[in-house]
């Protein structure tokens, strides 16, 4: 392993710098030439790789976004253009890329590994919804992003005495939802893997305002959607003034927690650790907050689990 290269995919994540780092700095360290990939895999088909050192990830850490900034490649999906892709990266002589991003990026990588590019992909999403790792690099961010915004929601809408619907991110995962309901206290939490019934979400909101609740905070996952509609319908239904609020990219940036720094780090050091073995064609993940790899065919072939047991536990302590 002489030389490899890096790039980040999909949607950015806070924490994706933090990973860029320590793949970067953890390869140097072993004798290992790094380049950079900007753009994803668009960046890759268009051959924009440049050599990167020590100095290139100074002062990265602490930002969110990504360094090599990051975009969707629908061409990618044609195996004409992923054979380009792996003479590129010949032609450059990279021996393995580190493929930071979500489960379309990690299919990118996995067809890439086909083709006998040595391929390691490190989960960075903040939707946390890859089923083998317990959590993705930025999901804890995002958490804590958006409970910040609740908390101030929260005032105005205690103030006013008003329903307040926040929709937040996640795709068809419903984690981002689950959790920050949890955190923030939500009365009513809507998820993908549960979904809802509008009238008796109208009949907890009336139950709330009758035993004195001053407000009342309904959580919903994009992957449900329409978080405007169905505050029309709220207000229709229970006379009660209703807001909706779409948090939207907000959630996506800022500066990362010290949880998924820390993660991030682990992750990236992991992923030079499994090329210098000699490995290909995997992922890195946390389980019971140890770092380990798994076939990337297996991970992405996993069913999507949902946390039944926090569902239950909000809705014992929402009420």
């Amino acid at each position: 392993m002489k030389k490899i290269a890096v790039l980040t995919s999909g949607g950015d994540a806070p924490g994706m710098n933090a990973a860029i780092r320590a793949v970067v700095r953890t390869a140097i360290h072993n004798g290992i030439e790094v380049m950079g990939v900007q753009r994803g895999y668009a960046g890759l088909i268009n051959g924009e790789l440049f050599p990167m050192n020590r100095s290139s990830v100074s002062d990265i850490i602490q930002r969110g976004g990504t360094i090599l900034r990051t975009a969707r490649c629908l061409e990618f999906k044609q195996e004409e253009v992923r054979k380009e892709a792996a003479q590129i990266l010949a032609d450059n002589g990279v021996d393995a890329l580190v493929v930071i991003g979500g489960d379309g990026s990690f299919t990118g990588a996995k067809l890439l590994s086909k083709l006998g590019v040595k391929t390691i992909g490190l989960p960075g999403t903040i939707d946390n919804d890859l089923t083998y790792t317990d959590y993705t690099i930025g999901f804890d961010t995002a958490l804590n992003t958006v409970v910040d915004a609740i908390d101030k929601i929260r005032d105005t809408s205690t103030s006013h005495e008003r329903v307040s619907i926040v929709e937040v991110m996640g795709r068809n995962c419903g984690d981002i939802a689950l959790h920050t309901g949890v955190a923030c206290g939500a009365e009513y939490i809507i998820t993908p893997e549960k979904g809802y019934d509008k009238d008796e979400l109208c009949k907890v909101i009336l139950e709330g305002k009758k035993s004195g609740k001053m407000h009342n905070l309904v959580l919903l996952a994009e992957g449900v959607g329409g978080a405007s509609e169905l505050a029309k319908y709220v207000e229709a239904q229970t006379g009660i003034e209703t807001r909706a609020t779409v948090l939207g990219h907000i959630q996506r940036g800022g500066s990362p927690s010290a949880f998924d720094r820390v993660l991030a780090s682990r992750m990236g050091s992991k992923a030079i650790e499994l090329l210098m073995e000699g490995k290909t064609s995997r992922v890195v993940g946390i389980k019971d907050n140890e770092i380990f790899d798994q076939d990337i065919d297996e991970a992405l072939a996993l069913d999507r689990k949902f946390d039944e047991k926090l569902y239950e536990i909000s809705e014992e302590i929402s009420k």
